[in-house]
């Protein structure tokens, strides 16, 4: 579900051109869920191979990032781990809205209505341990730096971001900002339409710089992670009753000190349901002292067979839309086994 900030974060539209030469990390699992629930059959089911395994992710991931190759972008995949016990309450919660839709959808099918298979289909999507292993090796074949992070991927890729001299983070989400991303951009793809159940909408790529947002929100990162605290994040995805992103930005403005910020509030915690009350150290810990390794940052070479391998004779992806893509690749002469590509083209 991630974190929502949206009325109080100010958003700058950004170039591409602007990305060329950067080393961006890219919060794996945020990007590949993307890709399930948006590229999708027109009747709302995902792409699917001949024998029936979904396809959606592994198209998204060679498309969208070829493109962006091309552009002179370095990309970094980070992979979430074990995620901290509190995140089962968010766990919960997504899988009774998940069940929820199936119902509906399954009511959809025997009504025979699309426009509601639609709606529902992109509820019930869910990335199995054999859709994440494929995912990591296609990227590698990309020459995609994949990182497999101990806890929280958004924890790990905004740490690299800080130790690594890394540009920032790619997520939809602006959890990445709490765990001290400097930068964060939203919406990178070359295309400017997104699909939604309603139709093709524009969509911007969208920078945050934390720097300048905090400096605007006239706050410190303490604040920032107690204001989402207080409005509800995946370890207390409720937050507290009646305390929205504005009201939340007073509160911080106005008791400085996570400790007086909580202590404010205090009341309002204990009434709480003991589904959820939440201990505010615990999970203010979580985003200012995550777990994470200082992994170095390693591009592989682009294997161009492997890439085949998978999509065209793994999941009958169109060869010539293959060959075609990859052309886009030629130029950059990012493998040292450049001279072989006359094979492919």
């Amino acid at each position: 579900m991630g974190l929502n900030i949206r009325e109080i974060v100010s958003r700058k539209e950004l170039d591409l051109s602007g990305l060329k030469g950067k080393v961006l990390c890219v919060d794996a699992f945020n990007t590949l869920y993307q890709f399930l629930t948006t590229i999708r059959q027109s009747d709302g089911a995902p792409l699917q191979d001949e024998n029936g395994n979904i396809t959606s992710h592994l198209s998204g991931i060679f498309y969208r990032n070829v493109s962006l190759i091309s552009e002179g972008i370095k990309l970094v995949y980070v992979f979430d781990g074990e995620p901290p016990e509190l995140k089962n309450k968010i766990h919960k919660i997504r899988g009774e809205v998940r069940n929820i839709a199936k119902e509906k959808y399954e009511s959809a099918v025997d009504q025979g209505d699309i426009t509601e298979m639609k709606r529902y289909s992109s509820q019930l999507v869910r990335l199995d341990d054999e859709m994440i292993a494929e995912a990591k090796e296609l990227l590698n074949a990309l020459g995609i730096c994949v990182i497999q992070a101990p806890g929280e991927g958004e924890a790990e890729a905004a740490y690299l971001a800080r130790k690594k001299g890394i540009y920032g983070v790619v997520s939809q989400d602006y959890d990445s900002l709490v765990f001290g991303a400097p930068v964060l951009i939203r919406n990178l793809t070359v295309s400017r339409r997104k699909k939604t159940n309603s139709g093709y909408v524009e969509v911007k790529p969208e920078i945050i710089v934390l720097e300048e947002l905090l400096k605007e929100l006239e706050i410190n990162l303490d604040q920032l992670i107690s204001l989402a605290i207080l409005v509800g994040t995946d370890y207390n995805p409720k937050g507290i009753p009646r305390i929205g992103q504005k009201k939340a930005l007073k509160i911080v403005k106005e008791f400085l000190t996570p400790e007086e910020i909580f202590e404010s509030v205090k009341e309002k915690i204990d009434e709480l349901s003991s589904e959820d009350k939440f201990n505010w150290k615990v999970i203010f810990s979580l985003f200012r002292a995550p777990k994470a390794d200082n992994f170095e940052i390693d591009f592989p070479q682009i294997d161009f067979e492997k890439i085949n391998e998978i999509l065209h004779e793994r999941h009958q992806f169109s060869e010539e839309r293959i060959k075609n893509q990859l052309k886009k690749l030629e130029k950059l002469k990012i493998s040292k086994n450049q001279k072989n590509l006359s094979k492919w083209f």
